[in-house]
């Protein structure tokens, strides 16, 4: 018996180097996550800002982040990944290490609308470079380790910063900014550039791969592959059901256990990221075995069961049983839903592709707040989760039949 193989690490052996240089960016990316997660208290409390004011200020900002992702992704097509990823990440860092030693100064906010835009810049050539450095056979593997190293960083970032806050503010915008360059490096020296050559795209256009390259602009390339947009609107609805495990989840932990509520909501969260972090090589592990619309399929079936449990549910217990049955459904979606969209991006397009997908994708946690609160406010929050529920029910039917239309 090949005991090495009861590591729950196993599966991520023998991936491509640069694979596990990503990896440790994106840990020492997460662990740098300081300032966004404490905006908000920022602007208010030491900037005088209104609650309305913040609210206002972080929407318009979220704005600055669509130009500089689909500049970024279009540059990244036609001069490379790295230039791109270093230049505009390194310069998102920049802003914060100024904005360090400016302190509560009226310069502030411009300064983080700024790195705003330069960090949506940077997460298409991130995108597309780790889909470069990988192929059908392990990027299912790749993309699950990014995803754990994402969630093993924002486990430290946060704390950090929720230390930082009232002791060193400044050393928030110092800390992230000395983390993004740090990953930065990392990418420097362990990774070269990853565009595919003219050659490579020339040779893919005669095989019958699923990413071949193709000739033409964006719309063109999107219009030929219809099937992948549909597919990302069914994963906008998992989204909005999944946006409610951070607006109204809390509202129900609340409801029921009244001010006991925000500590059992903060438990909650803390099972959801140990789940992820010891269940995410398992998930990998079985999820091989299976067809990629297929497990997104049984992603929603999680989903639907971990959050209709909420409509029910009256005790610490049922919580975290629905919680633990829902983050199943996260890890199953995480590993498999970007695996199937880079199988199916076009080589020549994949900058563009990764600036605009995660907008299709992400739709539905962007608007979930909105539409959970007039659910709410109308009816009741079980009235909500039970329309998450059914959401996820007809979205996952629908992506089970084009599984089993692609098998046949």
């Amino acid at each position: 018996m090949n005991f090495s193989k009861l590591n729950p690490f196993y599966v991520y052996r023998g991936l491509p180097r640069p694979v596990y240089a990503l990896f440790a960016a994106t840990v020492i990316n997460g662990a740098g996550i300081f300032v966004y997660p404490f905006l908000t208290l920022f602007l208010t409390q030491k900037l005088g800002y209104s609650v309305a004011e913040a609210g206002l200020f972080m929407f318009i900002s979220s704005l600055l982040y669509v130009p500089g992702s689909i500049i970024g992704g279009k540059i990244s097509d036609a001069r490379g990944r790295k230039v791109v990823l270093i230049v505009s990440q390194s310069l998102a860092s920049l802003l914060f290490l100024i904005c360090g030693f400016l302190g509560d100064s009226p310069a502030v906010p411009f300064l983080i609308m700024g790195n705003l835009l330069f960090d949506g810049a940077a997460d298409p050539a991130r995108g597309a470079m780790q889909t470069d450095i990988t192929n059908p056979e392990n990027r299912q593997r790749s993309f699950a380790l990014t995803y754990l190293g994402h969630n093993l960083g924002y486990s430290i970032g946060p704390v950090l910063g929720g230390f930082l806050f009232y002791r060193a503010t400044d050393w928030l915008f110092f800390g992230n900014a000395l983390m993004g360059f740090l990953s930065m490096v990392c990418i420097a020296v362990s990774v070269k550039e990853t565009r595919p050559t003219r050659e490579e795209m020339d040779e893919s256009m005669a095989s019958d791969r699923s990413d071949k390259a193709v000739e033409g602009s964006f719309f063109f390339a999107l219009r030929g592959r219809s099937s992948l947009l549909v597919f990302g609107l069914l994963i906008t609805v998992y989204g909005f059901a999944y946006g409610q495990t951070l607006f109204s989840l809390p509202l129900s932990a609340v409801e029921m256990f009244g001010e006991r509520g925000p500590a059992v909501f903060g438990s909650l969260m803390s099972l959801n990221a140990i789940t992820v972090i010891l269940l995410n090589a398992p998930a990998v592990s079985i999820s091989r075995r299976f067809r990629t619309l297929a497990n997104v399929a049984f992603a929603g079936i999680l989903y639907t069961i971990g959050f209709a449990g909420f409509v029910c549910a009256r005790s610490f217990l049922a919580f975290y049983a629905c919680t633990f049955i829902w983050t199943l459904g996260e890890i199953v979606d995480a590993v498999n839903t970007w695996y199937y969209i880079a199988n199916n991006t076009p080589m020549s397009h994949r900058g563009r592709f990764n600036a605009v997908f995660p907008f299709v994708t992400g739709a539905g946690r962007a608007v979930a707040p909105y539409f959970g609160g007039l659910l709410i406010q109308r009816f009741s929050l079980a009235v909500l989760w039970t329309v998450s529920a059914a959401s996820t029910a007809f979205a996952g039917a629908l992506i089970g039949l084009r599984s089993r239309k692609e098998k046949n």
